[in-house]
């Protein structure tokens, strides 16, 4: 006689679907270990600040030379060209753009993508916290920046009387759009990277947009022309940093300080849709 054994059936395994704060550790841990990230964001850092640094100083050395006039216009525009200086912030741009692009363009070209929807098949939820983590660091390193570049550069013009402090009219807007210009363009290049799918178009095509372009358009031509550039992200920062806009803006058409801010917040809406909704029609 032989006994019957009845085996237990074996338990079943159900993977819980990830949650949103593990896919943002996964999207950090993914930023960082791009080696781009660990130099650029530090020398970018130190550049920008380097350049503000050197206007600042030759502004006061040379104060002595300046003729009344001078000084009196440099105290309504001079320091914020001091403090925020255009060719800093231009590299400080295509870094942003070129660091957002390889966040979604770096898993596509490696392949590591379909390794991370097999685990998550919500695409949208993983480029949002793509996103939501490119958004974070770049917004962090905005506003090292943009405080860091304020503060040393007035500190050097304060024995000249010619610096301006946090509290004036304007001026803490310029900050703060300066450090928010940093993730906006981060995510312009991350909603470029969606597009294209490759570095090097991407890059590209972020300088087109973000610096070309506003270089290349003559606002003083046609309305619509003003209205164009007006609508791109370096002209909004410009006309947010500007604390005396009657006395240094000319333009026929001058874009408002509302109207600037809306540009941005509508380019970081627009990229972060079109990676999203890119993500999730095509195939990886």
């Amino acid at each position: 006689m032989t006994a019957v054994t009845q085996l237990a059936p074996r338990p079943t395994v159900t993977d819980a679907p990830a949650r949103f704060r593990d896919l943002l550790a996964a999207e950090w841990i993914k930023l960082w270990s791009l080696r781009s990230t660990l130099w650029t964001l530090p020398l970018v850092f130190l550049f920008v600040v380097g350049v503000s640094v050197n206007a600042s100083l030759a502004d006061h050395r040379n104060w002595p030379a300046y003729p009344a006039e001078r000084r009196e216009m440099f105290r309504m525009y001079g320091p914020v060209r001091d403090a925020f200086p255009e060719a800093g912030y231009l590299l400080l741009i295509l870094a942003s753009a070129t660091i957002g692009a390889l966040t979604i363009v770096g898993e596509h070209q490696s392949g590591l993508i379909r390794a991370t929807f097999a685990a998550v098949p919500d695409r949208r939820a993983v480029v949002a916290a793509k996103a939501a983590v490119l958004a974070g660091v770049m917004l962090l390193l905005g506003t090292v920046t943009a405080a860091t570049s304020f503060w040393v550069s007035q500190a050097i013009l304060a024995d000249r009387d010619a610096g301006w402090s946090i509290g004036e009219p304007g001026v803490l807007r310029a900050v703060v759009a300066s450090a928010v210009l940093v993730p906006v363009c981060a995510l312009v290049g991350m909603g470029l990277g969606a597009v294209t799918r490759h570095a090097a178009a991407a890059v590209f095509a972020a300088t087109t947009v973000l610096v070309l372009a506003p270089l290349v358009v003559d606002s003083d031509e046609h309305r619509w022309i003003a209205e164009l550039y007006n609508a791109l992200p370096l002209a909004a920062w410009l006309r947010l940093i500007e604390v005396h806009p009657d006395i240094v803006n000319r333009d026929p058409y001058p874009a408002t300080v509302t109207g600037s801010w809306l540009t941005l917040a509508t380019w970081s809406l627009a990229a972060i849709l079109t990676a999203v909704t890119l993500t999730h029609r095509r195939d990886p």
